[in-house]
């Protein structure tokens, strides 16, 4: 039997974490204006499967985990916040570092990539393991049905999904990728700068 009501509580907390920008829309919406569509959407596959994997985490007792082990909380932050530094810096590095090339169709290597990276932003982000090991556990209530924990996954992968997958379509748009080719080098500055930000932020904290 699924909990409606606790599934609603969940997608509502939910919703506000996701549509807020952070790490995981920079890279999706970089990836969208300089890379092709197909690479945009495997960036947004990679975020989903890790907000599942925290999700699932969060309904099981991760924020008790911390709770308990707070160094690992910790070293969980700090490892998020030097990743972010890390690529944030090299959006800049790699700013001027040539032309702009017109987009191909996206071999599978590059594909691979996009996913790995999307993956890997997320994993290491910091707001996302502090939203689910606080407000998200905090919402959903412990010892759920396996019915109310699949309903609360699917919730999870039908936002993400929606809400990175329109970012991703949206701006890989034609005309938008193309005004990005022609200011490449200080929208990867920009980018580059709000990561760096973020991850500063989060040392900070």
């Amino acid at each position: 039997m699924v909990d409606s009501s606790a599934v609603l509580g969940v997608l509502s907390v939910y919703v506000a974490g996701v549509v807020i920008p952070g790490p995981n829309f920079v890279a999706v919406a970089h990836k969208a204006a300089s890379a092709t569509r197909i690479e945009a959407l495997a960036v947004v596959a990679g975020i989903v499967l890790v907000n599942l994997f925290w999700a699932s985490c969060a309904i099981l007792g991760v924020g008790i985990v911390f709770a308990a082990f707070p160094w690992l909380a910790f070293a969980v932050k700090v490892a998020g916040a030097a990743y972010l530094l890390w690529f944030g810096a090299r959006l800049i590095v790699k700013a001027s570092a040539g032309k702009p090339q017109p987009l191909a169709q996206a071999p599978v290597g590059s594909v691979r990539q996009a996913f790995t990276q999307g993956f890997a932003t997320n994993i290491a982000n910091p707001k996302s393991v502090a939203f689910f090991a606080a407000v998200f556990s905090s919402a959903a209530p412990p010892h759920e049905s396996i019915g109310t924990f699949a309903a609360m996954l699917g919730m999870v992968f039908v936002v993400a999904s929606s809400w990175y997958g329109f970012v991703a379509l949206t701006l890989s748009h034609s005309r938008i990728s193309s005004a990005y080719r022609r200011s490449k080098a200080w929208v990867d500055r920009v980018c580059g700068g709000v990561i760096i930000t973020l991850g500063v932020r989060q040392f900070m904290r």
